[in-house]
């Protein structure tokens, strides 16, 4: 009898998060505490960087008020020809510091992600960018624009699994 043995694949840091979103997990976690949230504030102070811009078309726009928020959000889903993501975001005046700022690291480090790439991205690279700190006081605000963006992705995807059968 012929037996396999396989090891088991486990993914590299590199492999599990796209390029630019592990680039800047590295560098926000290589930082010491007080340094780390002025990186966060300014994050925060870039985020309407993340609007859509004049003239950029979408294939899904998700604009609405939750619980979770304090203010209304929207999420923007572009998809280009090779098949990457591309997200904007607009946040409400009333949107805290720390959403904020994982709207700007979230935008940019996803840029070029597939909808699936994003989809399967787990979720544990949030603590390693705010600290466990920040997470435990303000757990659902730091899943919070990661949990939308997926939310997106996700529609895109079953959408694109729909027209395939049709």
């Amino acid at each position: 009898m012929l037996r396999l043995r396989f090891a088991p694949l486990r993914m590299t840091e590199e492999e599990m998060y796209p390029e630019k979103l592990n680039k800047i997990i590295n560098l926000v976690e290589s930082l010491p505490e007080d340094e780390r949230r002025e990186t966060l504030v300014s994050y925060a102070d870039s985020a309407k960087k993340q609007e859509p811009r004049e003239g950029e078309k979408f294939e899904l726009e998700d604009i609405r008020k939750d619980e979770e928020c304090t203010d209304k959000v929207g999420v923007y889903l572009q998809v280009d020809d090779q098949g990457r993501a591309h997200v904007r975001m607009t946040l409400g005046p009333e949107v805290q510091t720390l959403t904020r700022a994982m709207t700007a690291i979230l935008c940019k480090g996803l840029d070029g992600a597939t909808p699936q790439e994003i989809l399967d991205l787990p979720s544990d690279f949030v603590t390693r960018i705010v600290g466990a700190e920040l997470v435990r006081i303000r757990s659902q605000t730091t899943y919070y624009v990661l949990t939308r963006i997926k939310s997106i992705c996700k529609v895109y995807l079953d959408r694109q699994r729909m027209a395939d059968v049709a």
